[in-house]
């Protein structure tokens, strides 16, 4: 019922991630959260509810700071991987339970 305002609140608060890409070569990454890993042919950085993990060579992370990061170099391959929190005695994961309501309802 109050699914807009949860939506409107994540847009207000900056809580989605935006990722913008130019050709092989740059990367921006919006509301990113933690540099994981950096080296110069893997990054790993926790962005919103994701972690985005970046394959190529000569990479490299500038403008941490601005609360977006920019990834420079060759860029061959991007992956997506669901944070999972545990919580609760049963030990399920916040995204499992959010999917088992939306089965539910």
């Amino acid at each position: 019922m109050f699914e807009w305002l949860g939506e409107l609140t994540r847009q207000t608060l900056s809580l989605d991630t935006d990722i913008h890409i130019s050709d092989r070569n740059e990367l921006i990454i919006e509301n990113c959260r933690r540099i994981e890993e950096c080296n110069e042919v893997f990054m790993r950085f926790l962005a919103g509810s994701i972690y985005v993990n970046i394959h190529g060579s000569g990479l490299r992370a500038y403008d941490f700071r601005t609360g977006a990061l920019v990834v420079r170099g060759c860029i061959d391959r991007l992956e997506f991987e669901e944070r999972r929190v545990k919580h609760g005695p049963e030990n399920k994961t916040v995204c499992e339970d959010k999917c088992q309501r939306k089965r539910a309802e």
